[in-house]
C-alpha cells in the first residue's frame, strides 16, 4: 500500500487547521479528520464546530483527499490520556495498516511537508516489518503572541509523526525505536488568546499533570520587554524550556516565513547520525 496517509484529530481548536492542513495537502494521499460524534472533548466538555468550517474544508479539498471520520472518542471512566491514545488507534485504523500513519495536531505547521514525505519514503521496508518504528522531526514551540511577533522556546523539541505500527502508549509515542529525520514544524501550541489557552489546559491529554495557575501567573507576566528576565516556561517540568527567544511577525504567515529563513533552523547532520546511533543500539536485540 504505502500511502502517506495523514491524521488530524478535530476538537475545540478546529479553526487551527486552516493553517495545518495547506501545508501538508499536496504530498499527502489522503487526509482524515477525526471528529467526536457527539461534539465532546476527551473530558468530556461540550465543543461545537461551526458548519462554516466544514464548507472550509469542501472548497479546499480539489482533489478530494479529506475524509471526515466521526466516532465516540469520549469515553465515561477514562482519563484524557486514555482517551486520546483510543482515538489516535481507531483513527490509525481508518487510516489503514500497511501504509505510514502519520498524525498531525491541528496547530503543528509543516516548514517543507514534501521533503519529509521523501525522507519518510526511504524507510518503506519498515512497511512490511514487524519491527515497530517511529519516525520523528522536530518542532518549535510557540510560547507566546506579543507586539510585532511571538515568543517561542529556545531549543528544538522532538515529536513523534509517523509509524508503522499505531501501538501509541502516551499520545504519539510508541516507547520503541525512534528514526529522527532532518524536518521542521512549527508548534503553535501556546500562543493563543488567554481564553482559548486555558481551554486547551482544561481539554487536553496532560490536564491532569499541570499546576495551571502557576503556569499561567508567569504566561500572563511574560512579554517582549522582559523575557529574558525569566527561565522556566515548560507546562510539566518548567526548566525543559529553560529559555525563550523573539521572532518577529505581524501575522502567522509571516512568522512562519522568518522561521524558514532563519540560518539557524537546522538540524545538524552529526546531531541526527549521534541520535540514531544511540536508537539503533538501544534497540538491537529488543
Amino acid at each position: 500500500m504505502q500511502k502517506i496517509q495523514v491524521g488530524f484529530l478535530v476538537s475545540y481548536d478546529y479553526e487551527l487547521l486552516k493553517n495545518a492542513i495547506p501545508p501538508v495537502y499536496d504530498a499527502s494521499d489522503t487526509i482524515f479528520l477525526a471528529i467526536d460524534k457527539s461534539r465532546k472533548t476527551w473530558n468530556g466538555s461540550d465543543i461545537h464546530i461551526d458548519a462554516s468550517f466544514f464548507e472550509w474544508v469542501k472548497e479546499f479539498d480539489i482533489k478530494n483527499k479529506i475524509q471526515i471520520y466521526e466516532d465516540n472518542f469520549f469515553v465515561e471512566g477514562l482519563s484524557t490520556m486514555e482517551c486520546e491514545i483510543r482515538e489516535r488507534k481507531l483513527l490509525a485504523d481508518q487510516m489503514g495498516i500497511g501504509n505510514w500513519l502519520i498524525q498531525l495536531d491541528a496547530d503543528e505547521y509543516f516548514f517543507d511537508f514534501k521533503k519529509f514525505t521523501t525522507q519518510l519514503q526511504s524507510y518503506n521496508h519498515f512497511l512490511t516489518s514487524k519491527k515497530h518504528v517511529q519516525i520523528c522531526c522536530f518542532k518549535i514551540n510557540l510560547y507566546k503572541n506579543v507586539n510585532s511577533g511571538v515568543l517561542y522556546v529556545d531549543l528544538f523539541d522532538k515529536f513523534m509523526v509517523a509509524t508503522n505500527i499505531p501501538n501509541y502508549k502516551i499520545g504519539r509515542h510508541g516507547k520503541c525505536r525512534s528514526i529522527y529525520v532532518d524536518a521542521i514544524a512549527l508548534h503553535d501550541c501556546l500562543s493563543r488568546e488567554r481564553e482559548d489557552l486555558i481551554k486547551k489546559l482544561d481539554n487536553w491529554g496532560h490536564n491532569e499533570e499541570i499546576d495551571k495557575e502557576s503556569f499561567m501567573q508567569k504566561w500572563d507576566a511574560v512579554n517582549e520587554t522582559n523575557y529574558q528576565d525569566f527561565e522556566g516556561f515548560f507546562y510539566l517540568d518548567p526548566m525543559d524550556w529553560k529559555t525563550l527567544k523573539f521572532m518577529n511577525g505581524n501575522s502567522l504567515d509571516e512568522v512562519l516565513n522568518n522561521f524558514k529563513n532563519d540560518s539557524s533552523m537546522k538540524i545538524s547532520n552529526w546531531f541526527l547520525m549521534k541520535k540514531n546511533i544511540g536508537q539503533w543500539f538501544k534497540f538491537l536485540f529488543k
